[in-house]
């Protein structure tokens, strides 16, 4: 793993802001394997040093993943001027954290969005060549028709040209105007514009999967909850060698 900045590493182990991680520091207050350290800026690996701070142990999570589920109105960023984002949701339970959202889902649609402060992870999540599924549940204006599921099999060209790559579309039963999407692409609101070339609106638009990990049932919308291990490595087993 990477090496911290002690301040850094004490902030986020104890929870406390850098400011008085600083202050902690400077006042020995910190020891490293036993051993006291005023050196604020001192590089420090969390995975093989022992931290106490004020005498009590400190264990440090090197990354946060985080399954949410985002509800309507709530736009998938870090920061928003006017609106309030996926991590505005998270902030008080992890307010020393740096969390974005791996991937988007618009203003309008709900479901599982992936919050992580891991770089690496995400970009493995994201990456186009990865093709990493996500399955999506849709209400049409209009029933599902067989030429819609073929020609999502076959790779939807856009209205703008683009072609879009194969995608799964499932009927659900008892419920014509219902839908379920599995894609491995993420192009700038895609489902939708993929409906718009057979004149079909989208109305609700719900992320349930992402990979093999499917949104907890148990979850209530603006609710999250950490990744399990099991939960992280299945993802990462998802990207590995692609």
């Amino acid at each position: 793993m990477a090496t911290l900045r002690l301040d850094k590493l004490v902030a986020e182990a104890a929870g406390v802001p850098r400011t008085e991680a600083r202050k902690l520091i400077l006042k020995g207050q910190v020891q490293l394997d036993g051993e006291i350290c005023r050196a604020i800026d001192r590089k420090v690996d969390p995975t093989t040093v022992e931290l106490c701070c004020g005498g009590a142990a400190l264990s440090h999570q090197a990354n946060v993943y985080l399954m949410l589920y985002k509800p309507k109105g709530v736009v998938s960023a870090s920061r928003d001027g006017r609106d309030e984002t996926v991590v505005d949701l998270v902030q008080g339970t992890y307010p020393r954290r740096e969390l974005f959202p791996a991937g988007r889902l618009d203003k309008t649609s709900t479901g599982f969005v992936l919050l992580t402060d891991d770089g690496t992870f995400a970009h493995q999540i994201l990456a186009p060549r990865r093709h990493v599924s996500k399955e999506y549940f849709v209400e049409l204006d209009t029933p599902l028709t067989q030429q819609m599921i073929d020609g999502f099999a076959e790779g939807v060209t856009l209205a703008d040209g683009e072609k879009m790559m194969p995608a799964g579309l499932f009927a659900v039963e008892g419920e014509p105007n219902s839908a379920r999407v599995v894609l491995r692409q993420g192009v700038y609101h895609q489902i939708k514009r993929m409906f718009g070339v057979f004149d079909a609106g989208v109305n609700e638009l719900h992320r349930s999967a992402i990979g093999e990990v499917r949104l907890d049932e148990s979850l209530l919308p603006g609710q999250f909850r950490e990744l399990t291990a099991q939960e992280v490595e299945v993802l990462r087993s998802t990207t590995a060698g692609k």
